[in-house]
């Protein structure tokens, strides 16, 4: 690791955040959402209905672990926040159809940058899925989807709450039985950045939207454009 980057040469793992930051969701949820649109005669273009349901997918999930009523996990949250899009634009819709559309979350596709770059990071670091996930459900995306070969994944069902709460990367670094300066979080969402930071880990922030940071002083170690950036960086 480039020794002009302070503090990183403990760091031995790599956690990885899944849903936005390995798997293309935009590009594996829009267009089956396009074509159910479609089908309804919806005005909302998929694009901005994808946007609508994301961000009401993260408020679902900040409602679930604040109200502390049960972690629901994370495709009920898809599902929930999927509900509320669909009434918020006024589109009518059976149970059967809210189950059709959520199947295209088992054909997640990686994006592109994600499978070289692994392969670089890896003689270096332990490579460890960190993800909002189920177990179950984690376990069918590496399988069927992903086939990278983590050393290991983690789910925040271990803590019973979404992230970024600290109990999410206070079990992971427990689990990995390390100290958290030595984990560094990589993610495409800053607020996970941001969490991770303040828990002790380091970060990487590929911000691959060209997103703005969190105002937060949990500023991120590293960041850059995808993957293979991260890979020149870090090796």
């Amino acid at each position: 690791m480039p020794s002009s980057i302070p503090g990183l040469q403990q760091v031995s793992i790599l956690t990885f955040d899944i849903f936005g930051t390995v798997l293309d969701l935009t590009g594996s949820i829009t267009p089956p959402s396009r074509r159910f649109l479609e089908r309804k005669g919806a005005a909302v273009s998929a694009e901005v209905f994808w946007d609508q349901w994301r961000a009401r997918q993260r408020i679902e999930q900040y409602q679930d672990s604040l109200m502390q009523l049960g972690h629901a996990g994370y495709l009920e949250t898809c599902r929930r926040a999927l509900v509320y899009c669909l009434r918020l634009n006024a589109i009518a819709f059976t149970d059967a159809e809210v189950r059709d559309l959520m199947q295209s979350w088992q054909s997640l596709t990686p994006h592109a940058d994600v499978a070289e770059g692994l392969r670089r990071l890896r003689p270096r670091f332990k490579l460890v899925a960190l993800s909002n996930g189920e177990q179950p459900y984690l376990e069918h995306l590496e399988r069927e989807r992903m086939r990278f070969g983590f050393e290991a994944i983690i789910s925040v069902q271990r803590a019973g709450v979404f992230k970024p709460h600290p109990a999410v990367y206070r079990t992971g670094a427990m689990m990995l039985g390390v100290e958290p300066q030595q984990i560094m979080m990589v993610a495409a969402h800053s607020f996970d950045i941001m969490g991770a930071r303040a828990c002790g880990f380091r970060g990487a922030y590929v911000n691959r939207y060209r997103l703005p940071y969190e105002e937060s002083p949990y500023r991120p170690d590293v960041e850059t454009r995808d993957f293979i950036e991260l890979a020149d960086v870090l090796t």
